[in-house]
């Protein structure tokens, strides 16, 4: 069987969420014994999301081989239980950045290199590239921003000529569309729709399938309606009302028959019902946990909870395991101070710390490392949050007063958080930190080793700055446990304080390897040990 191509477009509004339909149907697709990789086509002049603001673009999201991507990518790893790669996310600034280098280097011999054919000749050969060299069944391209925007042009053209190339029966277009509920009239209203898909028609792309976005479910009156204004057969209007969890719209797509048509169309040659034992335990435990557990996750941009998104999921991959809600209660660091932190963290199960860069917010995410610490909570940091665990220790602990990390104050007379020195004089910010898969050796007996019941595992990294070596054996003396070190450079990944219920530090992001097939065990045991904290939740 051939590669196939689906090609998911978006239209009306942004946010419609289109990367979890992409994952759901590909979790149904892969249920059925296909082999399913997604890949996300971003319309912005960035090369990558890394050096872009959290509050704007949200998480960013770090592969194995080191690429910076866009948060969906998390959602296709973590329903299709799957490895993603720099291949799966293109953006326009990396399409330009390649043809303009090609250009340079006289591999257009001369010729003007214009949007068409140089732009959408470079959309398609990362696309058939995916498709060609990964042994796929089916590739799932989502098209970021809405149908009409200028700089997605290039993408809907590409598609267009895609369906030509491979042939169109090998592509399936798919577009996902808002229907609203005007409440003062009472009804739905199709037109949005009606214009979005004339837009899309308009740039030449036909849609297969209608995915519809509604507060309200779609009487059959109104999917007739669509369906005749729009092109396509009533059974190809598909329904997509707000769901509780995430994890239910693989349910929600397979009563409406998304999988069923777009098998139908395509072809295909699969499973006749999709093996959804495993989910569907998960999603149950979900919906009925045995009890409500509260863990604060401390950071500088808890306003916009999607600059946490992967924590947040590992945290319900980890609840479900231990048959728990994890109720999380986002605390603004920059608010926490020596005075208040009982008031703010009193109340928990379980701190995390979070991930971030830049000095606003640090003295708040130390004190309350310090309080996790004096009260026995359960205590998590991630990579910054663990670069706070070492500092709040070296203060509190070892006594050293004014210790901190050169990225907040390079004068420091205890410089315990230092960068590594590969990045010392790095003039470039983007793409140029120590990125993806590095290996850890773990000290045995220690909280770690428990977790993961492993000698050496291997997580993603995204950092310039480490515990420094110069200091490590006497803060070690002084009771920190270094139960994680990386072999090759001897450069300590997780730290453990031993007095302690639960107390674990990580240099690396556990999060982007957490998925509902595999909960990332270090985030199972530190909700389990929070859930053993006797406080009313």
């Amino acid at each position: 069987m051939s590669t196939k191509y689906i090609f998911v477009t978006g239209g009306v509004t942004s946010s419609l969420g289109k990367g979890i339909i992409c994952a759901s149907l590909g979790k149904l697709l892969e249920a059925r014994g296909l082999k399913v990789t997604i890949q996300k086509l971003d319309p912005y002049i960035n090369v990558d999301p890394g050096t872009m603001n959290p509050y704007e673009h949200g998480e960013v999201y770090v592969t194995d081989d080191g690429a910076e991507t866009d948060l969906d990518l998390g959602h296709y790893e973590r329903f299709l239980g799957v490895s993603t790669s720099q291949k799966n996310n293109v953006t326009t600034g990396r399409i330009y950045f390649d043809v303009i280098k090609k250009e340079r280097e006289g591999k257009y011999l001369g010729k003007t290199v214009q949007v068409i054919p140089h732009i959408t000749d470079e959309i398609k050969s990362r696309v058939l590239e995916l498709g060609e060299t990964g042994d796929q069944d089916i590739v799932i391209v989502e098209v970021g921003g809405t149908v009409g925007d200028i700089e997605g042009l290039p993408y809907i053209e590409a598609m267009r000529q895609l369906r030509y190339d491979v042939g169109k029966q090998n592509t399936l277009s798919i577009h996902l569309t808002l229907v609203p509920y005007l409440k003062a009239a009472g009804e739905l209203k199709t037109k949005p729709t009606q214009h979005s898909v004339k837009t899309i028609y308009e740039i030449g792309l036909q849609p297969d399938i209608l995915v519809c976005r509604a507060e309200v479910p779609l009487d059959l009156g109104i999917r007739r309606k669509i369906a005749q204004f729009c092109n396509v057969e009533v059974e190809d209007v598909i329904a997509s009302i707000d769901a509780e969890s995430i994890y239910e719209v693989p349910f929600m797509m397979l009563d409406e028959g998304l999988d069923t048509q777009v098998i139908k169309k395509l072809g295909l040659k699969c499973d006749e019902k999709p093996d959804l034992k495993s989910w569907k335990k998960f999603v149950d435990a979900i919906k009925n946990p045995s009890k409500t557990i509260k863990i604060g996750l401390v950071g500088k941009y808890v306003e916009h909870h999607d600059a946490y998104i992967s924590i947040v999921e590992a945290l319900i991959h980890a609840g479900a395991v231990n048959e728990c809600k994890v109720s999380i209660e986002w605390v603004q660091s920059d608010e926490v101070t020596q005075e208040n932190v009982h008031k703010k963290l009193g109340e928990l199960h379980g701190i995390l710390v979070a991930p971030g860069f830049g000095h606003r917010g640090i003295e708040g995410k130390i004190v309350s490392v310090r309080y996790a610490r004096e009260q026995n909570i359960p205590f998590f940091g991630i990579c910054l949050g663990m670069q706070c665990a070492v500092v709040e220790f070296a203060r509190n602990v070892m006594g050293w007063k004014d210790a901190n990390s050169t990225e907040f104050d390079p004068e420091t007379p205890y410089p315990v958080i230092d960068v590594m020195p590969d990045q010392r004089d790095q003039l470039e910010t983007g793409g140029t930190m120590r990125l993806g898969l590095y290996e850890c050796s773990l000290r045995p007996k220690t909280k770690a080793a428990e977790a993961y019941k492993e000698s050496k595992i291997n997580e993603r990294h995204r950092h310039r700055f480490e515990l420094n070596n110069e200091l490590r054996d006497e803060m070690e003396k002084g009771g920190l446990i270094l139960s994680g070190v990386n072999p090759d450079r001897n450069l300590v990944e997780i730290v453990e304080i031993k007095e302690h219920p639960w107390f674990v530090g990580v240099q690396f992001h556990p999060e982007l390897m957490s998925k509902v097939v595999k909960p990332h065990a270090l985030f199972v045991q530190f909700v389990k040990a929070a859930s053993k904290i006797n406080k009313k939740g």
